[in-house]
């Protein structure tokens, strides 16, 4: 029997088995004696086996049987729950969920039969529940261990100079190379290891090349651009680069980018354009010695390892009520009726023009009315519920608790509240983020809470909603808070602000700095994470989705992280407004009024334009000035301010005139163009022009 057609509901169906283990599991630790979620436990560990033997995953198989028998026993009042094995049994989970990956990777569980695990179950079985925590200890994997098959050693890393020498260079590389030679610049090329922990790799991937085009040009790379922006690649990529820079400065910059554990590389030799797709021979044969040394197993695995079977696409499914595709459907239904009267009156005779102009009109107005309920419904297809991303956090608050010797608890709300998928798949690894940094270096520990008057256990929160065209995550605890004057002096000694400016920065300002790449103000790096370590890519993240995010903070109160995502990336409803000869689009969300204004109701405020406007000060932003737009009303009396709001800041944008509200289909520019970030995309208008998008929030 073929069951590989079944492949993508069992991935699915298997997702939401662990998932739902997961919660019960928690649950029945802080209530053993609880009957139904023993019963309901025992049912899911039940149904998993049953479809991983149907699906032929034999691994899978014996590691849930072998659960089963223990739910099976303590449904019968045989054995007690204790904490060990509540441990070894999210140790059962942990091991589900790598065969899932593997599944999801090769549509193969893997050869890992889990002997350590099922071993400790069975002891569970024979001794009725009474295992010594160390037991559990002993099964766990050593994290030593782990970061170093993730990544190679220290020692091994230093010898291995060149495996970017292993990459082939097409002939236009190779022209590229020389050219640069010729106007004085070097060439070099870059093996870049990221920390097994990391949790953002493209993102962390992305900062390495911004840094390096900050003073040269990435001529290749391994994998490929487009391969590290979707994450196809390990801890690992190698770049060529041309810069006028030396290599250390270059190496430097790279290191200097956090959760990179190390990059290694040299200068290359001289290449030559007629070798086709041949390596650059000199480099490689200084070092082959020693790169066989250092990685024989990598080598010798990617000549043998059979190929990989394509990935099967369950993670870009949605479940959709049936009622929400009635409605789709009904709708599709009308449209086909609009589209048959525009094509009768497209067809009618010259005498019946002139009669059917007014019902031209009228299927226009229709169509137009269908179109608007159409896309309605297709994005409420496209919504999930922000719990699909948020319901895997309290077995990690959990662990934490556990890793970290603090006592604290989730309080999670608003989690119905419904983001496109798009979204959804994005943003969890940046809340995954705040929480640790919430857990690890928010909250202080039991002594410091027993001083300052606070409860045992520590409080993380977690609430979404959804404000106006947005939903918002604030992410908190009710610990430490950020210390201000810290992070001004750590910002100072780092060299990243003067004295000086630190005098003449508001507390607002300070706390911004934790955003900047590599800093941070721990006085150590935990595994888990630091105050600051990682809140760069946190918010480059959030902005790359249309985002921002904000902090609110009180010293010895706690401290709030404020997520404002977008309801949905595809279409918004626009203000379309006129610069020059040129028209440019600015989301309605970010809008707060219109206004026109003289200018005599422009002041100076530090030499900078601001506006008084009902009780606020508002700065003026030239957009003609900063697109390097020339103005058709630069010199008149009056002038149109579209306000725009961030949070709670607002600027004034100044342009040429209104156009009207239009709905717009946003086109991503992709990275042929290298825009500035006030650019978010483009869209294509009736008449077939261009116009840009003004992303409102870079530009407050």
């Amino acid at each position: 029997m073929d069951v590989s057609q079944y492949l993508e509901i069992f991935i699915d169906e298997t997702k939401e088995h662990l998932q739902n283990l997961s919660e019960l599991l928690l649950v029945i630790e802080k209530e053993p004696e609880d009957k139904a979620t023993i019963n309901e436990i025992f049912r899911a560990a039940h149904s998993l086996k049953g479809m991983a033997g149907t699906m032929g995953f034999k691994r899978m198989q014996n590691l849930t049987h072998n659960m089963e028998n223990v739910f099976s026993e303590i449904r019968n009042d045989k054995m007690k729950i204790t904490a060990s094995l509540v441990d070894t049994l999210f140790q059962c989970l942990d091991a589900l969920e790598t065969y899932l990956a593997n599944i999801q990777e090769t549509s193969d569980e893997g050869t890992d039969d889990n002997e350590p695990i099922i071993k400790l179950l069975n002891e569970f079985l024979a001794t009725e529940g009474e295992v010594k925590n160390n037991a559990a200890e002993a099964a766990a994997p050593a994290p030593d261990k782990a970061e170093s098959s993730a990544a190679p050693a220290a020692e091994a890393v230093s010898n291995e100079l060149a495996k970017y020498t292993n990459i082939p260079l097409a002939d236009f590389e190779k022209h590229a190379i020389n050219e640069a030679r010729k106007k004085g610049m070097k060439a070099y090329g870059f093996t870049v290891y990221l920390d097994p922990n990391c949790i953002l790799k493209a993102a962390r991937a992305f900062l390495v090349f911004k840094g390096i085009e900050e003073v040269g040009e990435v001529i290749k790379s391994d994998p490929s651009t487009q391969d590290i922006e979707d994450e196809k690649f390990e801890l690992d990529f190698s770049v060529f680069v041309v810069s006028n820079e030396s290599y250390e400065k270059v190496l430097n910059i790279i290191k200097n980018v956090s959760e990179i554990k190390d990059a290694v590389g040299g200068e290359l030799p001289e290449v030559h354009e007629e070798q086709k797709n041949e390596v650059v021979h000199e480099t490689q044969r200084a070092s082959s010695d020693t790169h066989k040394e250092s990685t024989p197993a990598k080598t010798d695995d990617k000549k043998a390892a059979p190929a990989k079977a394509g990935k099967p696409v369950a993670n870009r499914s949605v479940r959709v009520d049936i009622d929400k595709l009635d409605v789709l459907m009904n709708l599709v239904s009308e449209l086909i009726i609009a589209k048959n009267g525009l094509v009768s009156i497209n067809n009618s005779s010259d005498d019946a023009v002139a009669a059917g102009r007014q019902n031209f009109n009228e299927q226009i107005e229709y169509l137009e009315s269908v179109t608007t309920s159409l896309h309605e419904s297709v994005m409420n297809v496209r919504m999930v519920p922000i719990e699909t991303v948020v319901n895997r956090f309290p077995r990690m608050i959990r662990d934490l608790s556990k890793k970290l010797g603090k006592k604290m608890e989730l309080y999670m709300t608003g989690e119905e509240t419904e983001l496109d998928r798009t979204v959804i798949d994005e943003i969890g690894d940046p809340l995954m983020h705040l929480l640790r940094n919430s857990a690890d270096h928010g909250l202080e520990t039991a002594e410091v809470r027993a001083q300052r008057g606070k409860p045992e256990v520590g409080s993380i929160f977690l609430n979404a909603y959804q404000d106006g065209n947005n939903v918002v995550i604030e992410v908190g605890d009710d610990g430490n808070g950020i210390d201000v004057e810290k992070v001004r002096n750590k910002a100072i000694e780092k060299g990243t602000i003067t004295a000086e400016q630190a005098e003449a920065m508001t507390d607002k300002d300070i706390i911004d700095l934790l955003f900047r790449p590599s800093f941070s103000t721990a006085e150590k790096i935990s595994d888990v994470s630091g105050r600051g370590v990682g809140l760069d890519v946190v918010k480059s993240k959030i902005e790359a989705l249309g985002g921002d995010v904000e902090v609110k903070t009180k010293l010895g109160e706690g401290s709030t992280f404020i997520v404002r995502l977008p309801l949905t990336l595809a279409i918004i409803q626009a203000l379309m407004v006129k610069l020059g000869d040129e028209q440019y689009a600015i989301s309605l969300g970010s809008i707060e009024t219109l206004e026109d204004i003289t200018k005599d109701d422009i002041k100076f405020v530090n030499s900078k334009e601001v506006i008084h406007l009902r009780d606020m000060v508002i700065p003026i932003i030239r957009l003609g000035k900063l697109l390097d737009v020339e103005s058709t009303e630069e010199d008149k009396d009056n002038m149109t301010v579209v306000i725009v709001r961030k949070g709670d800041k607002r600027a004034g944008i100044v342009v040429d005139s209104l156009i009207g509200q239009m709905e717009i289909v946003i086109k991503s520019l992709g990275s042929y163009i290298n825009v500035n970030k006030m650019i978010s995309g483009a869209t294509i208008l009736g008449d077939g022009d261009i116009a840009l998008i003004i992303d409102a929030n870079t530009l407050v």
